[in-house]
C-alpha cells in the first residue's frame, strides 16, 4: 500500500504524467559522476507503473496515463522519445551546473537528461504491454489508440534489428542488447493479442507480426545465449552478464523452468551479486557504459531475482530476499534506485518509481498471483 501511494504521489494530476523520481543528481556512488535528473516521465517507467496501478484497480489513473501518452507521442513513431516532461515537453537538454557542489560533493549536478534523445528499443515492448493490459482491464482501445498501436508496430518492423542504448541508457554507444530484442518480441506479442481480441485475426498485419515475433525469439535464443557462459548475456556475442535478463520469465519470453533461464539466473547469482543483492552489470567488465567508476546494487534487479527464485521453486529464498529488501526502506517506507550494502545507505534519486513498481510486482507474485508482473500474460 505504501508503494502504491508513492506511485500515486509521483503522478502529475493535470496531465496524468508519471515521473521517475522527484530529485536530480542524487549520486549512484557518493563522490561519483553518475548523477542524473529523474524529474521527468520515462515511457518505460510510466508503462510499468500503469500495469501496477491497473492491477490494483486504479482505472482513472490508467485512463489519464493513456491520454497523456497519446498527447506526448502524437505524430510519427520515429519521433517518439523515451522521456518527456510532465506536460509532454520534448526539449530536455542536459546541462551541468558547475557552481553547485552536489550532494556530498558528488559532481556534476545535472539539469535535463540527454537520454531523451536515445533510441531505446525496449520501451516499445513496455508501452504495448501496458496498452494490452489496459484493454484487458476494460479500458478499451479507441480509434486513436488503435492508430498509435499499429504505427508503433509498423515502426518496429523496420527498426527492431538496429542497435540501441537499452534499458540502462548507456552512454557508450548503441549495441545489440539482448534485453532490448526480447522486449521487441513482447511488443509484437502484445500487438498480436490486441488484434486477435478485436476479432481482426485475419488482418495482414497480424500474419506479418506473427512471423516477426517468431523471428525475434529465434534470434535471441541463438545470438543472445552464450553456450560457453551458459547464460543469456548483455549484448549479442558478449561474455558480460546483465541483470535485466532476469525479466525474461517475467515477460513470458521463456518459462522459468527453461534450462537456459535457470542457467542465466545462476550465472547472475555467481557474478552480479554483492552482499546478497544484485548489480545491474559490472561497468568495468563491459564496454557499453561510457562512464568511469562503480555504482551501488540496483534494487529493482534484486526484486526481479526474488521473483525468478519464486518461479523456479526456491520460494523460501525468494521470501527471505524480499523481506531483506523491505528492511532497506527508510522510516517512511521509501526506496531510492540503488543501495550501498557496506555503508548501509540508499543511493540515487528518491523516491524511485522503478523500485516501488518492482516491490509491488514481487509482493503480488510471492502471493502466488497467476499473472506475470511485467507482461500481458
Amino acid at each position: 500500500m505504501r508503494s502504491l501511494i508513492v506511485l500515486k504521489g509521483l503522478t502529475y494530476a493535470p496531465t496524468g504524467g508519471l515521473v521517475a523520481a522527484l530529485t536530480t543528481s542524487l549520486p549512484e556512488r557518493i563522490g561519483g559522476v553518475r548523477n542524473w535528473d529523474y524529474r521527468y516521465c520515462w515511457l518505460r517507467d510510466a508503462a510499468l507503473i500503469l500495469l501496477v496501478l491497473m492491477r490494483a484497480g486504479y482505472r482513472d489513473e490508467a485512463e489519464s496515463w493513456r491520454q497523456w501518452l497519446l498527447r506526448a507521442i502524437a505524430g510519427s513513431p520515429a519521433q517518439m522519445q523515451t522521456i518527456y516532461g510532465v506536460r509532454g515537453e520534448r526539449r530536455l537538454d542536459e546541462h551541468e551546473i558547475p557552481w553547485l557542489p552536489g550532494y556530498e560533493n558528488s559532481r556534476p549536478v545535472r539539469i535535463g537528461n540527454a537520454a531523451s534523445n536515445q533510441f531505446q528499443l525496449d520501451v516499445y515492448g513496455e508501452v504495448l504491454a501496458a496498452m494490452w493490459q489496459a484493454d484487458r482491464a476494460g479500458i478499451k482501445m479507441t480509434e486513436p489508440d488503435w492508430a498509435l498501436m499499429i504505427e508503433l508496430a509498423k515502426f518496429l518492423e523496420s527498426h527492431w534489428q538496429k542497435p540501441d542504448e537499452g534499458i540502462w541508457e548507456v552512454r557508450g554507444g548503441p549495441q545489440h542488447f539482448t534485453h532490448s530484442k526480447m522486449m521487441a518480441w513482447l511488443a509484437f506479442d502484445c500487438a498480436i493479442k490486441l488484434v486477435e481480441d478485436c476479432g481482426c485475426a485475419a488482418s495482414e498485419n497480424h500474419h506479418r507480426w506473427h512471423k516477426i515475433r517468431d523471428q525475434i525469439r529465434a534470434e535471441v535464443c541463438e545470438r543472445g545465449y552464450n553456450t560457453k557462459k551458459k547464460a543469456f548475456t548483455q549484448v549479442y556475442g558478449s561474455d558480460a552478464l546483465d541483470a535485466s535478463l532476469l525479466t525474461m520469465p517475467l515477460v513470458g519470453f521463456l518459462p522459468a523452468t527453461d534450462e537456459r533461464v535457470r542457467n542465466t539466473v545462476e550465472a547472475i547469482e555467481r557474478e552480479l551479486m554483492e552482499d546478497g543483492l544484485v548489480l545491474r552489470y559490472r561497468p568495468q567488465e563491459c564496454d557499453v557504459d561510457g562512464l568511469p567508476g562503480r555504482e551501488g546494487v540496483f534494487l529493482p534487479c534484486s526484486f526481479w531475482l526474488a521473483m525468478c527464485w519464486h518461479l523456479i521453486g526456491r520460494k523460501k529464498e525468494a521470501r527471505e530476499l524480499f523481506e531483506r529488501l523491505l528492511d532497506l526502506r527508510n522510516d517512511l517506507g521509501l526506496l531510492s534506485e540503488e543501495y550501498d550494502p557496506r555503508a548501509q545507505r540508499q543511493l540515487g534519486n528518491f523516491p524511485q518509481a522503478f523500485s516501488h513498481v518492482a516491490l509491488v510486482g514481487c509482493a503480488r507474485l510471492l502471493s502466488d498471483e497467476i499473472e506475470l508482473p511485467l507482461s500481458g500474460n
